[in-house]
């Protein structure tokens, strides 16, 4: 359960963290207005915030993990909201980095 919950927690981050970068790009590079970036920066501090749930009690493993999930994460994002498909290399990055985050958080410790 803990993985899991864990898991679900990198996933609410990522979206957070992503969703609240996009919005304000969205706003200023964009010109959608100010509405929007104030969106993104509430989001930007949900992911501040979602961070601190994580079971695991030391922030250096959790940000470096998570740095892997927002690789991957970016580039899921940019499918959805932009139309980018991303290539081979993209997709092996994305594996490395996602292999990176189990390593990192759920590799057996003593």
């Amino acid at each position: 359960m803990t993985v899991a919950k864990s898991v679900a927690l990198f996933v609410l981050a990522a979206l957070a963290e992503i969703g609240g970068a996009w919005l304000v790009w969205q706003g200023v590079r964009e010109d959608r207005g100010w509405l929007w970036v104030l969106g993104g920066v509430l989001a930007l501090g949900a992911y501040g915030f979602v961070a601190t749930l994580q079971p695991d009690a030391h922030f250096g493993r959790i940000l470096a993990a998570y740095g892997g999930v927002f690789v991957a994460g970016s580039l899921l994002w940019a499918m959805a909201m932009d139309g980018f498909r991303p290539d081979r290399w993209d997709v092996a990055g994305a594996l490395v980095c996602l292999a990176g985050v189990a390593l990192i958080m759920y590799a057996p410790r003593p």
